[in-house]
């Protein structure tokens, strides 16, 4: 099954309606998906992987901010050097989707799971559907209940 299938399939399984939609062109950054799909930044959910003392946690974050990873840290329980943003390789090893792609369904293990509260300011939002040209659209309220997510404030404004 290909990541893009592999994303559907676990909306299907969660029980949300989001369709994976695929394009010609890159949605691999924030500003590429939301000219893609035609929303503000803002909307467009970076889904972003590290590692809290080696323990795979999962951060959703508006395509607008930036994660402040000591208020991230903090909110782990780890401190400040022991928290680290997942390499290429390891970002495919745990998530099973390539940087630019990933997903935030879909995982074939679980991690912690952070979302930032800038979020809350979309009703929808869009996500990557693994792959650097496919995203979905969700409620940001159910997609965080699905995968269990916590809600907190760990972005500031980008720069």
């Amino acid at each position: 099954m290909t990541p893009p299938g592999r994303v559907a399939a676990a909306l299907r399984a969660l029980g949300l309606p989001g369709e994976v939609r695929v394009f010609e062109a890159s949605t691999a950054t924030a500003e590429e998906a939301a000219a893609a799909v035609g929303c503000e930044v803002g909307q467009i959910v970076k889904t972003l992987f590290f590692l809290a003392e080696g323990r795979p946690t999962m951060v959703l974050a508006a395509g607008d901010r930036q994660v402040d990873t000591a208020a991230l840290a903090q909110i782990l329980g780890v401190g400040r050097k022991r928290l680290k943003m997942g390499s290429p390789d390891e970002v495919r090893a745990h998530t099973g989707y390539q940087v630019g792609g990933v997903a935030p369904v879909g995982w074939p293990a679980r991690a912690d799971v952070v979302v930032d509260d800038s979020l809350r300011r979309f009703a929808t939002v869009w996500a990557a559907a693994g792959a650097p040209n496919a995203v979905f659209e969700a409620d940001i309220e159910r997609l965080v209940e699905a995968i269990g997510g916590q809600w907190a404030r760990i972005s500031r404004e980008r720069e």
